[in-house]
């Protein structure tokens, strides 16, 4: 998923940020947990068939810095190459889906559902609508583009 400008100007701030926020979250069980230093991007709802597969449904997921992010239970994580350009990573223990990575770039998707709440932040885009399963349809107005 490449990075619009506005989650670029957001990294932007990030960057620039002189007392940062920490969202946490973690699997079910507790066994991986992580923090992100700073805001959350605003999330994306991907109606691809992998995400629907892995989910069960839509997966939502924000965009984070790798720099802004520390994980404590790495040996939880269990990785599954989706595709020559991403891995997916879900805790070998409680099965929780936890992360959307592309090793390639500078950042991480983690699913909007690990974080412990509140995030300050909200759904911004439906992606890939054209695999979206028949049995919903999207209501909320938001953007919606076909990939």
């Amino acid at each position: 998923m490449p990075l619009s400008s506005s989650v670029r100007r957001h990294y932007s701030y990030l960057r620039s940020s002189a007392m940062p926020i920490t969202h946490s979250g973690s699997c079910m069980r507790g066994r991986v947990k992580f923090n992100v230093t700073g805001p959350l991007n605003p999330p994306d709802a991907c109606h691809c068939v992998q995400c629907r597969k892995q989910s069960g449904h839509y997966f939502a997921s924000t965009n984070v810095l790798r720099s802004s992010l520390t994980v404590s239970g790495q040996d939880n994580i269990t990785w599954h190459h989706s595709s020559e350009k991403v891995r997916r990573g879900f805790c070998s223990t409680c099965g929780s889906n936890l992360f959307w990575d592309p090793p390639a770039r500078d950042w991480i998707s983690i699913g909007m559902g690990a974080f412990d709440s509140p995030t300050d932040t909200e759904l911004e885009i439906h992606v890939f609508v054209a695999e979206k399963g028949d049995y919903y349809q999207i209501t909320d107005g938001l953007p919606q583009n076909a990939q």
